[in-house]
């Protein structure tokens, strides 16, 4: 096992900068994912590290040792691919014990690694099957059982659960997981699924157009978003978002537009008039028929164990989200509360949050 730090590192291709001056340092035995839309320079940051793809500038040390120059076979990582990347003639067995047959490993140890990482993924009844003859589930175990049997410094996954069904994907986070935490290898994973980030996750890296939004556990992220950025992008349903101006006379509250008051429970020391982005979450919204927010009802989708409502509040679209059954449709209105303590507060013009 190993760190990884990466130092300032920057990537073009041609005159495109798709990389522009990344730093992340990763512990010893992290679980560390780096998530973000498509286009964002999360799988090129990965493939650096792997040394599949060269570095503009910067430095990628492993372990402590700057790898900028080392070739992918000398950095003592195992890399996981989104579409397996298994030899279709050769069994289970053989396709896990094939890069230590490469290095010439003895038989008796090529056995006893394959053995035992088929054991923990629990592949021993599958090791004279073919690649297909296996489910996408038991083809991405024996991906990941590659990888296990070379006992790299640093396992890294691009985006591996992403041609599994919607089931199978639940599962298989969980099994890495686990995994993860059985063998306390460091891991850098890749995913635009920022709920496989936020069930996943020992730290989360948000990267949007070639940097770093923020860094933070989960639930960090999730409470105290940086920018707007970061507020929409976890969390699912996304984050509301409401213009409005901070009015600090009397009972501090952000008026919007078309003059509705939106409660918050403290605002900064002189920012009356300040426009800003009024932002609450669609389950910290509570049904509230007598002091509540008039809001048109659009859409309500059952999911059995929470119901979303899709609404027009002070003419803004919003989501809100409640565990129990709400008796109401589209064309109703509903009056809505949000929860002053739960209300983050975004400048307008620069989108961080105040």
């Amino acid at each position: 096992m190993a760190s990884v730090e990466i130092r300032d590192v920057r990537k073009s291709f041609g005159s495109t900068r798709v990389i522009h001056g990344v730093s992340i340092d990763i512990s010893d035995g992290e679980f560390v994912i780096l998530v973000g839309p498509s286009g964002c320079g999360k799988s090129t940051l990965l493939r650096m590290i792997a040394g599949l793809e060269s570095i503009t500038a910067g430095e990628i040390l492993i372990g402590n040792r700057v790898v900028n120059h080392v070739p992918p076979k000398e950095r003592d990582i195992a890399m996981v691919f989104q579409n397996y990347a298994l030899y279709p003639h050769m069994t289970v067995a053989d396709n896990m014990a094939f890069s230590l047959k490469l290095k010439g490993a003895p038989r008796a140890e090529i056995e006893q690694r394959v053995n035992r990482a088929a054991e923990i993924l629990g592949l021993k009844h599958l090791l004279e099957r073919y690649p297909r003859q296996l489910s996408g589930g038991q083809r991405q175990r024996v991906a990941m059982g590659r990888a296990i049997v070379r006992d790299p410094q640093v396992f890294l996954f691009d985006e591996p659960l992403s041609n599994l069904d919607a089931k199978l994907r639940v599962q298989m986070r969980t099994e890495i997981k686990e995994l993860h935490q059985r063998l306390k290898t460091t891991t850098v994973y890749v995913t635009h699924d920022q709920i496989e980030a936020m069930t996943m996750a020992d730290r989360i890296v948000v990267m949007h157009d070639g940097i770093v939004e923020q860094v933070g556990e989960p639930l960090e992220l999730y409470d105290y978003p940086a920018n707007l950025f970061v507020a929409g992008f976890i969390g699912s349903p996304a984050m509301n978002f409401i213009k409005g101006k901070i009015v600090a006379d009397g009972t501090p509250r952000v008026v919007t537009d078309t003059g509705v008051s939106l409660p918050v429970k403290e605002v900064p020391q002189g920012s009356d008039g300040r426009p800003v982005i009024y932002g609450i979450r669609p389950e910290h919204f509570v049904i509230d028929s007598e002091n509540g927010i008039p809001a048109d009802v659009v859409v309500v989708e059952p999911t059995g164990s929470e119901t979303q409502v899709y609404a027009k509040l002070a003419g803004q679209d919003i989501v809100t989200v409640f565990r129990e059954r709400v008796g109401v449709g589209p064309g109703d209105t509903i009056r809505l509360s949000p929860n002053p303590a739960l209300v983050h507060l975004f400048d307008s013009e620069t989108g961080k949050r105040i």
